[in-house]
């Protein structure tokens, strides 16, 4: 399926877990400090993968592990002084979890990336400024990815994944 072009939104399928990443490291690549991907999708959609790919391109050294049981992981990317926050908000059983956890302390911080997997559990928090990427299985390894870019910053930096990874 050929990427559908818009400033705001773009849709594609990937054909395998490893094509996931790839297309996640190109978005890690192009994150900075103050940046927020949302990750949306069913248990087993890619969500995970997507995020491993994400830390992978930008620069984490360690694979990101899926934080579940702990809620949130930092990772460090020396000399940067950004830290990527991988959240996971599957266990959360209302807004009030969320705001416990103290999200709104690094979301849209300038010296921290956010990457949040099950994210509309707490869409209110969320910034303005944010990329949504919702992940639907459409078979046994295929995944319809959607991406839709809010703010200002985030359809520039759509339109530049557009660029690294189709070209376009």
């Amino acid at each position: 399926m050929a990427p559908i072009l818009d400033e705001h939104a773009l849709e594609f399928i990937s054909h395998s877990p490893e094509q996931t990443r790839r297309l996640g490291a190109h978005v890690g690549a192009l994150l900075q400090g103050g940046d927020t991907v949302c990750l949306e999708g069913a248990l087993g959609s890619g969500k995970t993968c997507f995020a491993q790919g994400i830390g992978r391109g930008w620069g984490v050294v360690q694979p990101l592990i899926s934080p579940s049981y702990v809620l949130i992981r930092e990772y460090q990317r020396p000399p940067s002084p950004v830290t990527l926050f991988h959240v996971d908000l599957y266990r959360l059983t209302d807004l009030d979890e969320a705001y416990g956890l103290g999200l709104d302390e690094f979301l849209g911080d300038r010296q921290a990336i956010s990457v949040i997997e099950w994210a509309e559990r707490a869409r209110e928090l969320m910034p303005v400024e944010h990329l949504w990427i919702k992940l639907d299985p459409a078979g046994n390894t295929r995944r319809l990815i959607s991406f839709v870019a809010q703010g200002e910053r985030h359809p520039e930096l759509l339109r530049q994944f557009r660029r690294t990874a189709f070209g376009v």
